[in-house]
């Protein structure tokens, strides 16, 4: 599937793999995208947004699969309105929906895909091998894809945009359906693509902490026009809140621990206030804020669970700034 050696990808390089200038959908009693202007550049990018936020509309634009009504885009330097073949050619997607052939095996679809994509027979079946290798499903390439798990089912979504070797990969909702454990293996595959083999991805997702953790860029959308486009880091950045969790009592000599602890840093001069009823978010003011902490933890007789500084979370944009926002469940 993949030449290491392939270097696509430089450091330091900044050509956007994707880039809009007012690009706006408009459907009779809808705007999907509403003058939507962004630049996407190498790397793992998340796109963030409500239901109805314009995300899939704008994934088709790209593809050159629907047209735009207004404005212009380029994907790798393409032109969406007149090159969505080309854009194919080059660009991997995996969509949301389950679209997989139950009594096909998985070796048979990505071959096939990998052909649709214009590889010859001995090369299409070579990078199947390699690409069903990678993301997991080497063992289970010749059963018929209708007795998979879902797991299993979103590995060879995944391999079937990355068997043409892509420059960039389009991933919506890649984590669907899938437990925990099941989402954090395909969050690492994503970083895998990028970081082993150089290819560029957008991925979305209604799970804002996997963004975080996976992402190095967030472009937020919200009904059809740019909300906010920047680093995670800058996403994330730390609070001047401290995240204080505390145990019970061993001997339940303190009924309420955190109503205790509150009571006593708040007589001490800090501002405090209850995030549960073990949890509460200290105000910071100093490294003194540390030190009356531990010392009203342990003349409660209390257990130190977690002392933290708290950083911001993608889900406050859409708190603070919008109507309700995508569910952070992470």
């Amino acid at each position: 599937m993949v030449r290491a050696a392939r270097a696509r990808y430089v450091e330091g390089v900044s050509t956007p793999v994707i880039k809009t200038d007012d690009l706006s959908k408009r459907f009779p009693r809808v705007t999907a995208l509403d003058r939507l202007t962004v630049e996407v550049h190498p790397g793992v990018v998340g796109l963030v947004g409500a239901n109805g936020a314009g995300k899939s509309t704008l994934i088709k634009i790209l593809l050159g699969l629907a047209p735009a009504t207004s404005g212009t885009g380029r994907v790798l330097g393409l032109d969406i309105a007149t090159q969505g073949p080309e854009i194919r050619e080059r660009v991997g997607y995996m969509p949301e929906h389950d679209c997989l052939p139950p009594d096909v095996s998985a070796t048979e679809f990505v071959v096939h895909m990998a052909r649709m994509a214009g590889l010859p027979a001995a090369a299409a079946r070579e990078r199947t091998a390699d690409t069903l290798r990678h993301v997991g499903l080497y063992e289970e390439r010749y059963r018929p894809m209708g007795g998979y798990s879902t797991g299993m089912k979103q590995r060879v979504k995944l391999a079937q945009a990355l068997v043409h070797d892509p420059k960039l990969v389009l991933l919506d909702e890649p984590t669907n359906g899938l437990d925990p454990a099941g989402r954090d293996e395909m969050l690492a595959l994503i970083r895998r693509v990028h970081r082993d083999f150089g290819i560029s991805v957008l991925v979305t997702t209604h799970l804002l902490g996997e963004l975080e953790r996976t992402c190095d860029h967030l472009v937020v959308i919200d009904g059809g026009k740019l909300l906010r486009s920047s680093s995670t880091a800058s996403f994330t950045e730390a609070t001047a809140l401290l995240a204080l969790e505390v145990t019970d009592h061993p001997d339940d000599l303190v009924p309420d621990p955190g109503a205790a602890v509150l009571e006593r840093l708040t007589a001490a001069g800090l501002s405090a206030t209850p995030d549960g009823s073990h949890v509460l978010l200290v105000r910071l003011v100093g490294d003194d804020t540390y030190d009356t902490i531990r010392d009203t933890v342990a003349d409660l007789g209390l257990g130190l669970v977690r002392l933290e500084q708290r950083r911001h979370r993608v889900a406050e944009l859409f708190t603070d700034e919008s109507k309700g926002g995508p569910e952070d469940a992470s």
